[in-house]
């Protein structure tokens, strides 16, 4: 069974419905055998290079006043910490949270996933999210996403090439399109075997549930899904 996940780097729901989709795969061993593909989807498109304080950027975004964008952001981190993703309020040496451009993220998992594969391609994505939500790493930046590929496991050089390879950023952008022009709308999307969408997170319970329908219907049953 193959699932597409469309998912940002910048998406901390993302972050939590993975987290509780791979304890769900964990449950199914044996039973189903699950390859996962990381799709992208920017959530912030026009957001510069040099990046935008997180909190600057709620604030500006759903109209809220500072204490209200703090009490949701711990919210969403103690939702992340009670499923096992390891979020943080700042990384080590301080550094706030902010919002990134993800595009050439989006390149660099596409390369990954296009040279080694699928099970490559996520760990790239979970090294992604741990250096932007435990770790607060610059991950809107080439070098930094170029240093994140090589400490997981990916050729320095080889990551330094995808990332100016302008017709594997033409392919991202295509699916990218391909992703909206499929109703793709919000992230994450779990897409089974081409066909099913589970939009955002659930619990492990409800992923199995869904899954073992859906890996067991017939076609009848798969029209009306």
């Amino acid at each position: 069974m193959t699932v597409d996940i469309w998912s940002d780097v910048m998406c901390p729901w993302c972050a939590i419905g993975y987290t509780q989709f791979a304890q769900a795969v964990v449950a199914l061993e044996g039973e189903l055998a699950v390859d996962i593909r990381w799709m992208p989807f920017e959530l912030n498109p026009d957001m510069p290079t040099e990046g935008r304080r997180q909190d600057d950027h709620l604030a500006a975004a759903l109209g809220r006043p500072a204490d209200q964008i703090a009490q949701m952001r711990q919210q969403v981190i103690d939702a992340a910490q009670a499923v096992g993703f390891p979020m943080r309020e700042t990384g080590d040496d301080g550094a706030p949270s902010m919002v990134w451009n993800t595009f050439a993220a989006h390149r660099l998992l596409r390369w990954a996933l296009n040279t080694s594969g699928p099970e490559a391609q996520t760990r790239l994505k979970l090294a992604l999210l741990h250096a932007h939500f435990a770790d607060h790493r610059a991950v809107g930046q080439e070098a930094v996403l170029i240093d994140i590929a090589a400490e997981a496991g990916f050729d320095r050089a080889a990551a330094t090439a995808a990332l100016a390879d302008e017709a594997l950023a033409a392919e991202t952008r295509a699916e990218e399109q391909r992703g909206i022009q499929s109703g793709i709308n919000s992230v994450p999307s779990f897409v089974i075997g081409g066909r099913f969408l589970l939009p955002g997170s659930r619990e492990p319970e409800a992923f199995v549930k869904a899954l073992r329908k859906i890996a067991w219907m017939d076609e009848e049953q798969a029209e009306r899904f």
